[in-house]
């Protein structure tokens, strides 16, 4: 795996089309256009029939909403980029659909989890350039985590394109794409572990008496100390926590307790099943679509 760099200035000359409009086409809209890696004047946004969100997005920033079926045509037919920003079960209805309108050197870039390269161009029935993406919600604020992987048509300059969008909300990843799923599990649905343990962290120290603002202070400065005190020393996590953890002292009566309880066993198989669950949910896009053709 390596973390890549691309120049933002390779997508302000290009349309971008986002087909779909939720948190994280916004997300991304929001990165590439607030921090001037694309111009808004060339980013579509369109989605199936909520025109108010659509409108809701250019009063934000100033991309152009597609709300007639017209628009949305030509704006899947002529843009440079389609990014494909719908939920996983309405995704091969909207492959199938967008197929008449490509030409063979666009763009694809999926954020859709599970539904894999091989599947995408199956049902474009062509060898388009797709680039696959694992995104995390910590984009909506520029820290995101993004897995990418490249079909082998993509050309260097549209690698280069990708890596500049991805850029703009975070850090991204370039894998393999059968790795995509463990990326999955590590950052795309990784914010969600950190957030279910902090639930727990605040429950108890409410237990033990501290009023709910309190525990939730204490709880979410100590988990961004924890995250910056790794980003900015380098060290390892093992070592910050040895560092941290005195013979005899209270952090490890509470290590010693997690592990007792399997804390580890527990979140590789969380892991785990997290990779597995997207391996599903992509067979199960690709076994409804073809069954469908």
């Amino acid at each position: 795996m390596t973390t890549a760099s691309a120049s933002s200035s390779s997508l302000l000359n290009k349309t971008i089309v986002f087909y779909g409009a939720g948190s994280m086409a916004e997300a991304i809209v929001r990165g590439i256009v607030e921090t001037g890696v694309a111009a808004p004047g060339n980013v579509t946004v369109l989605n199936r029939s909520n025109g108010d969100r659509l409108l809701e997005l250019q009063k934000r920033y100033g991309v152009v909403p597609a709300l007639t079926e017209e628009q949305k045509n030509a704006a899947l037919a002529e843009s440079d980029i389609v990014v494909l920003g719908m939920k996983p079960k309405d995704s091969a209805t909207a492959l199938l659909a967008l197929k008449p309108h490509l030409r063979p050197n666009q763009l694809i870039v999926s954020l859709i989890a599970g539904l894999t390269i091989g599947t995408i161009q199956q049902l474009l029935a062509s060898e388009q350039p797709v680039i696959r993406t694992m995104p995390n919600t910590s984009s909506s604020i520029g820290l995101g985590a993004t897995g990418i992987s490249f079909s082998a048509s993509v050309p260097e300059d549209g690698r280069a394109l990708a890596l500049s969008m991805f850029q703009a909300i975070g850090i991204a990843a370039v894998v393999e794409e059968n790795l995509l799923q463990t990326v999955t599990a590590v950052s795309g649905s990784g914010p969600a572990y950190i957030y279910y343990m902090m639930e727990a962290m605040i429950r108890s120290g409410i237990e033990q008496g501290l009023s709910l603002d309190a525990a939730s202070e204490l709880v979410v400065q100590t988990v961004r100390g924890a995250a910056e005190m790794v980003r900015t020393t380098g060290e390892d996590p093992a070592e910050l926590r040895r560092k941290v953890t005195s013979p005899n002292g209270t952090t490890q009566a509470a290590i010693e307790t997690l592990e007792r309880l399997g804390f580890p066993e527990a979140i590789d198989k969380a892991m785990l099943r997290c990779a597995e669950r997207a391996e599903e949910m992509g067979q199960a896009i690709a076994d409804e679509a073809f069954a469908r053709k």
